[in-house]
């Protein structure tokens, strides 16, 4: 029999370079979640809302000025957490977001090489109080992230990016995680499916018997 709990509301963030499986995954979290009695909305990254939606093609296909992206993927969050983050918090259901502004430092600031003090100023115009209780950041070697992507569907401007960005991008990742040690979990995405589901259980066991991120165990080593 599923154990029912009982938990304040929660927002988990699945972070991680294009092809390192994070997709994957929320399904399942989703799932295991609902199954013992939590209320929660699944949403993404650019995107969300209908506004974020339309900001998502133009992101996602457009060529820009960096500045124009990185204030194209704050103007869409901004829009999310009032019109579908906040709001579900507020009402006491749990948020699954794929991807949050982990993304526009590893994207924007470490693929991109925008300042990251640009990046920091608008998270703290944007949501100064609002952060992630647990980031699950899906790491894969670049090489396998790209035969991911290669083997799947059409590419979009990000993906289509070279080596180099990419390890940027990672690299910032890490450095997030190890800047935010407290809500990032490291996930080695190159584990079979399996694999990573029963971590993934663990974790939100965990959280949800606790209800808090800091006692969620670390399962990257």
């Amino acid at each position: 029999m599923t154990q029912v709990f009982t938990s304040p509301a929660r927002f988990i963030t699945f972070e991680g370079i294009d092809g390192a499986g994070k997709s994957t995954h929320i399904g399942f979290v989703a799932d295991f979640l609902r199954a013992r009695g939590v209320a929660l909305v699944t949403t993404r990254e650019p995107g969300g809302t209908a506004l974020g939606e339309k900001l998502r093609d133009v992101l996602l296909h457009e060529k820009m000025h960096l500045e124009t992206e990185a204030l194209l993927m704050f103007a869409s969050r901004r829009e999310h957490i009032a019109q579908v983050i906040a709001p579900a918090l507020a009402r006491g259901d749990w948020v699954i977001s794929d991807r949050f502004t982990d993304a526009s430092f590893a994207y924007q600031g470490g693929g991109r090489g925008l300042d990251l003090d640009k990046l920091a100023a608008l998270e703290q115009w944007v949501h100064p109080a609002l952060q992630p209780d647990l980031t699950l950041l899906f790491d894969v070697p670049l090489e396998v992230a790209r035969a991911r992507l290669d083997a799947t569907r059409s590419l979009d401007k990000f993906e289509q990016e070279q080596a180099d960005f990419f390890g940027a991008t990672r690299q910032e990742y890490l450095r997030r995680a190890a800047q935010f040690p407290g809500r990032t979990r490291v996930i080695d995405s190159t584990q079979p499916i399996a694999a990573i589901e029963r971590q993934l259980a663990a974790l939100l066991t965990a959280l949800l018997e606790t209800g808090v991120a800091g006692a969620v165990p670390d399962v990257s080593h």
